[in-house]
C-alpha cells in the first residue's frame, strides 16, 4: 500500500532539533563510543550532506553517511513508548533522532519521497535498524526487540540541498516516489524475513520488494539483502 498523501503541509512540522557529539560510556565493563545521546537545541543549524553542525556519529561503518545524514523519529510514537515504559523519562531525542517530527510517520512516507525543511531539501532513504547502543541508552537489552517489533523505527534522510533548519520549521512535501513503498513496509519485511533454510518471501511481499528495487533512493545494501530473499525462478 502506498503512503498516505492526504496530510496537509501545515500539519507536518519539525518540533525538536536534536544534536550531540560522540561520548564514551561503559558497556559490560568496556568503554564504548556512541553518538546516540542527542539534546534538543533552540539554535538554527546548518544541515550538510553528512550531518547537522554540532552532530556526529561514532561508528561510521554502520551509522552516518550520505543515505543516513539525518535520523527522523515521529513524535506521535512517544505516547506509545510512555505506555510501554511508564517508568522511564522520554525527552525528545531519546531514540537518538535528529528530527523529532509531527505528521510524518513511517506509514505516510515512501522511500524516495522528497521534502523541504527550512532552506534544505531532503529525501527519505531507509528505516532505522537499531544496534546494541539503543539498549545502552535505555539501560535494557529488550528495547531492541521491542523497537523492531513495534515497527516504530523512524527513518533516515539524505540531503539533496544543504540549508539551515530549526525547531518549529514546517516540512513540505516536494514529491512522492511513484513506486509507493512506505518505510513501514521495509521494516515489516525485515521483521518477517524468512529463516536460513531456503525459505523465501511469498508473492505479495515479493511484489513489494520488486517495487522497492526500482527506487533509486533505496540503498544498494538493502536492495541486495531483499533481492537475495526473493523466490528463485527456475530456468
Amino acid at each position: 500500500m502506498a503512503a498516505n498523501t492526504s496530510k496537509t503541509e501545515a500539519t507536518i512540522k519539525l518540533i525538536s532539533l536534536n544534536v550531540g557529539l560522540p561520548r564514551l560510556v561503559m558497556h559490560n565493563g568496556e568503554p564504548v563510543s556512541t553518538g546516540i545521546y542527542k539534546e534538543p537545541t533552540n539554535e538554527r543549524l546548518a544541515l550538510r550532506t553528512l550531518n547537522l553542525d554540532g552532530d556526529r556519529q561514532a561508528d561510521l561503518t554502520v551509522h552516518g553517511g550520505v543515505t543516513k545524514a539525518v535520523y527522523v523519529y515521529p513524535a506521535e510514537h512517544y505516547e506509545f513508548w510512555k505506555r510501554e515504559l511508564p517508568e522511564m523519562d522520554l525527552p525528545w531525542g531519546m531514540f537518538g533522532e535528529n528530527f523529532t517530527v509531527i505528521g510524518l510517520k513511517e506509514t505516510e512516507v515512501n522511500i524516495g519521497d522528497r521534502f523541504s525543511v527550512g532552506t534544505a531539501e531532503v529525501m527519505a532513504t531507509e528505516p532505522r535498524m537499531p544496534c546494541y547502543k539503543l539498549g545502552i541508552k535505555f539501560g535494557r537489552t529488550d528495547i531492541i526487540r521491542r523497537f523492531l517489533q513495534s515497527e516504530r523505527t523512524g527513518f533516515y534522510l539524505s540531503v539533496l540541498r544543504e540549508g539551515e533548519v530549526g525547531a518549529g520549521d514546517e516540512i513540505k512535501v516536494l514529491s512522492r516516489d511513484p513506486s509507493g513503498v512506505p518505510v513501514s513496509e521495509i521494516t515489516r519485511l525485515y521483521v518477517a524475513t524468512p529463516g536460513a533454510r531456503g525459505e523465501t518471501f511469498g508473492d505479495g511481499d515479493a511484489a513489494v520488494i520488486h517495487r522497492a528495487l526500482q527506487v533509486d533512493a533505496f540503498p544498494e545494501s538493502w536492495k541486495s539483502y531483499l533481492r537475495d530473499r526473493l523466490p528463485k525462478v527456475n530456468a
